[in-house]
């Protein structure tokens, strides 16, 4: 990555990891110290940033970190399910690949293998989440539509929207492992749908999928002390 590519990812982490306070003005001479780096590339990041509706200008052209509602993430996290159902049936009716089935069929195997230890370490939770991501996008890379590619990477921009952002939450206490496994499980379901060329099944298991990320916000909401302390972004959140 060149310099301002770098500082746009590193600015837009520290806005997600919950560094700024809903509201916050972001000063760029303050971020250009903080990032090592000039005016100029925080000034592009800050625009891109705006553009992908984390940060917003005030009336007076400074920028702001923005605040959401549970709505707004809610809302985001629902928009990922249908693209990626609309990914998954695209995948069905194509037809899936040798190699594309063996990497699946890797990433459940993985899966199985985490998620049989009980309770969940740290590394094994992580590992989890990696493999997660790897579930899917290797999925939204086999669709072959970059316009919805191109859709999903924008939409996975907005706070906890991505497919792993609420893992975090789970493992905290006995009853989020059963979901974990639930959610895993669907994986398989949606692997066998994908395999048959099940594309309408294929669909609506990935939109399904998505429950499991909606009812952990909730969660993380009524737990914000706890919360907090895995998820500090969980502070853009208002309401």
């Amino acid at each position: 990555m060149n310099l301002q590519e770098t500082v746009l990812m590193q600015l837009r982490d520290l806005i997600l990891r919950g560094t700024f306070e809903p509201g916050q003005r972001l000063a760029e001479q303050q971020l250009a110290e903080r990032l090592g780096a000039s005016r100029t590339p925080v000034r592009s990041a800050l625009v891109t940033l705006e553009q992908e509706g984390l940060i917003e200008a005030s009336d007076t052209g400074k920028y702001l970190v923005r605040q959401f509602t549970p709505r707004e993430v809610a809302d985001a996290i629902a928009v990922r399910g249908h693209l990626e159902g609309m990914a998954a049936r695209l995948v069905a009716e194509h037809g899936v690949s040798r190699q594309l089935q063996g990497d699946l069929q890797a990433c459940l195997e993985a899966g199985d293998r985490l998620l049989a230890d009980n309770p969940l370490t740290l590394e094994s939770y992580a590992a989890y989440a990696g493999m997660n991501d790897r579930f899917h996008a290797l999925i939204l890379d086999a669709c072959g539509n970059r316009a919805l590619q191109r859709a999903v990477a924008l939409n996975d921009k907005l706070p906890f929207a991505p497919a792993s952002a609420m893992l975090p939450m789970q493992g905290t206490v006995a009853l989020d492992r059963d979901w974990m496994l639930y959610a895993h499980r669907q994986h398989h379901m949606l692997f066998d749908a994908l395999k048959r060329g099940e594309g309408t099944r294929a669909q609506n298991l990935a939109v399904e999928h998505t429950e499991v990320a909606q009812m952990n916000m909730r969660l993380a909401l009524e737990r914000r002390a706890e919360s907090e302390q895995v998820l500090p972004g969980i502070r853009l959140v208002v309401g």
